[in-house]
C-alpha cells in the first residue's frame, strides 16, 4: 500500500466505492470504475500495490489473463456492448501509480454520442466528465456480481 493511492483507498474502504468489490481473489480485485467511463466499466487491479506490470509476480501474472477474460465475459453478458475494451491505466498526475486494467463496454450509443471509438472514446468520455449515478452503478454491480459468480472460467 502507498500513501495517497486512490486504488488502495477504494480497495480498503477508506474511500466510498459505489457497488463495492465485485470479485476478490487472493491477488486481484474487481470494482466498478469510479471514473467517467460509463456504466459497467470495471477495474481489475492487484491487491498488492504494484506500479509496473514488470513487477507482477509469476502467480499474479498467471491469474491475470483468465481473470480479464472472465471479467470481460461478465461485462459482455450484462451490458451487451459492441466491443469490450481492456487497457492498462497507471498514471495519476503524470506519475506512475497502482496499475489497473480498465474493462470498458463500448456501446453504439456512446460511440454515436461522442462520435468516437477506441482511445478517442475514452478521452471524450473523460473530458465530458459524465459519471453514472451511484444508484445505477449499484444496480449494474449487482448484475455483474451475479455474472461473475456464475462463471466458472478464470480467477
Amino acid at each position: 500500500m502507498s500513501d495517497e493511492c486512490l486504488a488502495c483507498d477504494l480497495m480498503e474502504g477508506r474511500t466510498p466505492l459505489p457497488g463495492g468489490n465485485l470479485l476478490r481473489t487472493q491477488l486481484w480485485v474487481v470494482e466498478h470504475c469510479v471514473g467517467p467511463l460509463g456504466l459497467g466499466a470495471v477495474v481489475v487491479k492487484p491487491v498488492r500495490h504494484v506500479v509496473h506490470v514488470a513487477d507482477l509476480t509469476a502467480q499474479e501474472s498467471m491469474e491475470l489473463g483468465p481473470l480479464l477474460q472472465k471479467v470481460s465475459a461478465a461485462v459482455t453478458d450484462v451490458t451487451a456492448p459492441e466491443q469490450v475494451y481492456v487497457c492498462l491505466w497507471s498514471h495519476a498526475g503524470g506519475v506512475p501509480g497502482h496499475i489497473h486494467f480498465v474493462v470498458q463496454p463500448a456501446g453504439a450509443e456512446d460511440m454515436a454520442r461522442f462520435d468516437a471509438f477506441g482511445p478517442a472514446l475514452q478521452v471524450a468520455m473523460g473530458e465530458a466528465r459524465c459519471f453514472p449515478p451511484a444508484v445505477e452503478v449499484e444496480r449494474v454491480c449487482h448484475r455483474l456480481r451475479e455474472a461473475l459468480s456464475s462463471s466458472s472460467a478464470g480467477g
